[in-house]
């Protein structure tokens, strides 16, 4: 019945039916065919599923990155990023890079943060000279950071999924974000050599400098509201994120002056429309790990691992190959409310950290968000640079090898994860 279940699910989804539609057609299949609860268990789910209040984090976190680009503060972190790097060859790359690993601290959303720099560097880039294939692809990729470092709406997803800390899932980003970030550099920095881009040198004076810091102090000031308040837990996800939100609606109206009720009712509309997406998802999850906990998945799939005497290792490196397999071919917060009721269970019973295991998930889906065909930041960057679909994919390449052989240390040197939530959240 599980398997049908399953069989039905996907094949709702290859039809083209949305994700949460596909789930829910298949779970009320299963329960009228196999009889083990009433149909209404279907409608109660979804009830229960969007009923914590920890959930709105995740709208709340969509909010703080819309808010972040209507209120200009995007474009001035952009500024003093360029005062340091726009003198080296390929500054604006680095610049992009940088750039993105700081709103990735604020915003958590992949599509936001490249959205939100590749509007603004792509067409310097162009002016400056750079190939449109290169400065597609290096605004692409390092937009991936912002699911990694915290805060990370998937990783809120899965944390609040499995009852994880949110917290520690969070801190658990930190150092591979910044590996992923080395990554970039490092390939970015190979790329470039073949370039020929020239370097305009301009003058930088402290006066500049001052002036460029002094626009963007406020915008810097969001990142640490929100690590602060992850780090030492005064206050719960939900309200840092509100807090977040709040700080940049202040900000932005009173003292950047550039949020209009227009542009916050535009931000307000985006935000509403990708949180909803996600909650729908919460909805139907409530059912289908009723039916994983059933059918008892997790412990067949264990009893199977222990006969062909699979160990932990093996385990993991067939898991990063399935989720990197999966991340090509769907978005990451299906997947996660898909196989984390499955695989999760299986993955603690074999003794693997769960925080490290949960971190492993969000950082191999990510990869997806720019390998086709479902890639969903390729398709952002095809829209905004103009770069076709196929050219973009080929220039992305050797970054998606360096951040697979990122993910390949991560997985087995479990304290990179690990430390950095041991170390401020107690082990």
């Amino acid at each position: 019945m599980i398997l049908v279940l399953f069989l039905l699910m996907f094949l709702f989804m290859f039809l083209g039916v949305e994700i949460f539609v596909s789930m829910g057609l298949a779970s009320s299949v299963y329960l009228i065919a196999s009889g083990n609860a009433p149909l209404n268990l279907v409608s109660t789910s979804m009830v229960n599923g969007i009923s914590g209040y920890s959930l709105l984090a995740i709208p709340f976190f969509m909010l703080v990155g819309e808010l972040m680009n209507v209120s200009g503060m995007t474009q001035r972190v952009i500024r003093l990023t360029q005062f340091f790097v726009g003198s080296f060859k390929g500054g604006l790359a680095y610049a992009a890079i940088f750039v993105n690993m700081l709103l990735a601290s604020i915003s958590g959303s992949a599509p936001a943060d490249c959205s939100a720099v590749s509007s603004v560097l792509i067409p310097e880039m162009k002016k400056e000279g750079y190939p449109e294939d290169f400065s597609a692809a290096v605004n692409c990729c390092a937009a991936v950071l912002g699911p990694i470092i915290p805060p990370s709406i998937p990783m809120v997803f899965l944390a609040m999924l499995s009852n994880l800390s949110t917290g520690r899932l969070l801190l658990g980003g930190v150092v591979p974000g910044i590996m992923l970030t080395a990554a970039l550099v490092i390939v970015t920095a190979v790329e470039l050599r073949k370039q020929d881009i020239k370097v305009v040198k301009t003058k930088k004076s402290f006066a500049e400098f001052k002036v460029l810091f002094r626009d963007a102090l406020l915008a810097l000031i969001a990142p640490i509201i929100i690590l602060l308040g992850v780090i030492t837990g005064f206050v719960t996800i939900t309200e840092v994120a509100i807090l977040a939100s709040a700080y940049i609606l202040v900000i932005g109206v009173f003292f950047y002056k550039t949020i209009t009720l227009k542009k916050l009712i535009e931000a307000f509309k985006k935000a509403t429309s990708f949180a909803s997406s996600l909650m729908v998802l919460f909805g139907v999850v409530g059912i289908f790990s009723w039916f994983i906990a059933v059918e008892e998945i997790p412990a067949v799939l264990l009893d199977l691992i222990h006969r062909t005497n699979l160990s932990p290792e093996v385990f993991l490196l067939a898991m990063n190959i399935l989720l990197l397999i999966v991340g090509m071919l769907m978005d990451a917060i299906p997947a996660i409310t898909i196989l984390m009721p499955v695989l999760m269970p299986v993955a603690t019973s074999m003794g693997i950290d769960p925080i490290h295991f949960g971190v492993i998930v969000v950082v191999n889906l990510m990869i997806g968000l720019i390998t086709p065909p479902v890639g969903a930041l390729l398709y952002v960057e095809t829209k905004i640079s103009g770069v076709p679909f196929g050219k973009l994919t080929h220039a992305v390449r050797n970054y998606i090898i360096a951040f697979i052989v990122v993910i390949f240390i991560v997985t087995y040197v479990p304290s990179l994860v690990t430390a950095i939530p041991n170390m401020l959240m107690g082990g």
